[in-house]
């Protein structure tokens, strides 16, 4: 027998009596982290991962994805959490263990057999429409958004008319995507009835244009979003927002690139309070609008906060464009210490978002809040607009930048820091970009 033909029998004779498989090592890291964003109907549907096959021929970008490289600080792609998780602690966070990495690995080493079939992981039942219940009130795209397909971004807003005459205590808001292939997030505002009608007027489409803002300063706090993978739940009794009376929702949506011409209709449902609200979720937003970054340079950003009383924070939401590389987010308290937020050693912006904490953070009065951002405008940045770079300022446009970071809390009540809040809590939120 050929040399070369032994020694692979013998390494599949070795993979089938002692090896790692497919079946029972593999097929439980992939359904449980992988598929529910890579199957069809999924913004990953691309590249499915549904089953042996799938995952055989497409192991070798597997590896590439969730290896860690020094260019991303060691960070793997995939699964996309930027977050840095040694820094703090946030629900729904994204990521393979260590040793959930090299079983991947050395499966593929060892020649990434199957295994018994009859041994494979059951796939999870993903849900299908809402993941909370029976909404209160259902919204829906007035008419179907035409995706051209040409493999560009796509932004828009639309603008969905809530008929609502009193103010509206709110348990949660969940998006539900008309085409999960073509929507990569969506972020929902309230705006005063009527107040934004004439920018849809001046677009020949359904819905008008817009990037990285909503077209007016008028808007409410963010009310909620969508992103792949995420879970929306109810906030936790006593805690909610309110819809100011005679409101307009606005969706913005940014659909992925895609190379086939698509359409979507998507919808919100809403979920009302049914008890009484004692503490209101509340928005604290840090930004400048004095940007300028020259060609050819790093520059840093810094803002601060001074916390006048004492809040739990429930969530934060760092927001740049495409210059960004770096965010750090931290509390500084009266007594010299030091309160880690957020730290996102490498920004993409295709992957952001609000970041539930694992725990209500309290944070004293009188605090300062400090929230730094690296912006590179050089030729080594791959998501740089201008080839040659040029000067950039602030603004919402695609080749503008932004330094935008809102914080949700509440007024701290004694014992906040002891709160979980997942999903025994019933409150979690997740990234949208």
């Amino acid at each position: 027998m050929n040399c070369k033909i032994l020694t692979l029998f013998s390494i599949l004779v070795f993979n089938l009596l002692f090896g790692l498989n497919y079946s029972e090592d593999i097929s439980p890291i992939i359904y449980n982290n992988c598929t529910s964003c890579h199957r069809s109907g999924e913004i990953g549907a691309f590249l499915p991962l549904t089953n042996f096959i799938d995952v055989y021929e497409n192991r070798y970008l597997i590896a590439y994805a969730i290896e860690g490289d020094d260019e991303r600080h060691g960070e793997p792609i995939m699964p996309p959490w930027p977050p840095d998780r040694e820094y703090s602690t946030f629900i729904g966070e994204r990521y393979l263990a260590e040793d959930e990495i090299h079983i991947i690995l050395d499966w593929i080493e060892e020649g990434a057999s199957q295994g018994d079939s009859e041994l494979e992981y059951p796939m999870p039942d993903f849900a299908e429409g809402s993941a909370i219940g029976e909404p209160d009130l259902i919204l829906e795209m007035e008419e179907p958004h035409h995706i051209e397909g040409n493999y560009q971004d796509d932004y828009r807003c639309f603008i969905l008319k809530m008929n609502i005459d009193v103010d509206k205590d709110v348990a949660a808001i969940e998006f539900i995507p008309g085409n999960r292939e073509a929507v990569h997030h969506a972020i929902v505002v309230a705006v005063p009835e009527g107040s934004v009608d004439y920018l849809e007027g001046q677009d020949l489409e359904y819905g008008y244009e817009c990037f990285g803002g909503f077209g007016t300063a008028a808007i409410s706090d963010l009310l909620g979003g969508f992103a792949p993978g995420m879970v929306v739940f109810p906030f936790p009794n006593g805690l909610g927002q309110q819809i100011p009376a005679n409101s307009d929702f606005v969706v913005q949506i940014h659909y992925a690139p895609l190379n086939m011409a698509t359409e979507d209709q998507s919808k919100i449902n809403v979920f009302y309070k049914e008890e009484s609200v004692q503490r209101y979720i509340q928005e604290e937003i840090m930004s400048n609008w004095q940007l300028a970054f020259p060609p050819y340079e790093l520059t840093t950003i810094s803002e601060s906060w001074q916390v006048p009383v004492d809040v739990s924070l429930l969530q934060v939401f760092p927001h740049s464009h495409l210059l960004g590389k770096s965010w750090e987010i931290y509390a500084t308290t009266t007594f010299n210490e030091t309160i880690p937020i957020i730290r996102i050693n490498q920004w993409d912006f295709d992957w952001q978002g609000f970041y539930s904490f694992e725990y209500m953070l309290h944070i004293p009065a009188g605090s300062i809040i400090t929230a730094t951002c690296v912006y590179d405008n050089t030729v080594d940045n791959p998501d740089n607009p201008n080839d040659p770079p040029e000067w950039i300022i602030a603004g919402e446009g695609t080749e503008d930048e932004m330094f935008f970071v809102p914080f949700r809390y509440v007024l701290y009540e004694e014992g906040d820091e002891n709160i979980y809040l997942g999903e025994e809590d019933t409150f979690i939120s997740g990234d949208m970009n």
